[in-house]
């Protein structure tokens, strides 16, 4: 009877030991992958060709693969012509797990520009100063135009912050990556000077990345919590130890199941012993 209920015993730890082991690979990769967002790791870096062809993000401030060396992205555009850019960074991968912030925090997005265009603008021309839109996936989320960005070809510090609410609290996986829209348009320079030679009345558009070598700080800081939205782990809405517990630890709510199979098992052993 004894050596019975050890063995018993010894095949309940044996299987919650194995589902520990068998928590989901996709929430260990993006623990491990410093590529995706975690609380410890929030802040999502600017990367792109230096055309601004191509502009993308992740969370790895130390991998700046296939991103221009010399840090900013520029194009310019023939004197007294519109300067004009609309791109977009998006995440370069795909979220492994959905991301949770904070309902009532906040998100602060840094960026650097250097804009050479004209002085005015009236009513016959496209005037539309700097403006940053955050997407959540394809859903417009924020939107916000700099009108006080200088175009004098200074580079430019600027700084956004977005209060977040309860439709920023979730961001799933694969559809709802974050995005940074940029646009700027604006009438081109040309001042008398510009008739003389040796003086470039070019217009330009510069946007920096987060390896550049000034140092300048280029990241957007998201406020991100561990998931705790009930119901995300079971199906059976959240309610009880097996929803609550399986959203806060992947795994524990497979581990729970097990063992509770298990102690079904002994208890039914014990019932046929007895008859």
């Amino acid at each position: 009877m004894q050596t019975q209920r050890a063995a018993h015993a010894f095949g309940l730890a044996l299987l919650i030991a194995l589902s520990t082991v068998a928590a989901p690979a996709s929430a260990q990769d993006a623990v491990q992958d410093p590529k995706q967002p975690s609380v410890d790791n929030p802040h999502m870096h600017f990367w792109g060709d230096s055309s601004l062809n191509n502009c993308w993000t992740h969370f790895d401030g130390n991998d700046s693969s296939g991103s221009a060396s010399e840090g900013y992205g520029s194009e310019t555009f023939p004197q007294g012509q519109q300067v004009e850019v609309d791109f977009t960074c998006s995440m370069q991968e795909n979220f492994k797990q959905d991301m949770y912030l904070d309902a009532n925090g906040t998100i602060v997005i840094d960026i650097e520009v250097r804009i050479y265009a004209g002085d005015g603008c009236d009513d016959t021309q496209e005037c539309i100063p700097l403006t940053l839109t955050l997407m959540k996936g394809s859903l417009e989320m924020a939107e916000q135009e700099f009108p006080g960005v200088n175009n004098n070809y200074e580079d430019e510090a600027v700084h956004w912050e977005i209060n977040t609410n309860e439709s920023m609290a979730r961001w799933n996986k694969s559809i709802e990556e974050p995005q940074l829209r940029v646009q700027y348009s604006w009438p081109g320079y040309n001042g008398i000077e510009c008739l003389f030679p040796g003086i470039d009345c070019e217009g330009e558009f510069t946007f920096f990345y987060s390896n550049n070598e000034e140092n300048y700080t280029v990241e957007a800081n998201f406020p991100v919590v561990n998931q705790t939205i009930p119901g995300e782990g079971g199906d059976g809405g959240g309610d009880g130890i097996g929803g609550a517990v399986s959203d806060a630890l992947p795994g524990f709510g497979l581990v729970a199941g097990i063992g509770a199979l298990a102690l079904a098992a002994v208890g039914a052993s014990r019932f046929t012993r007895e008859e």
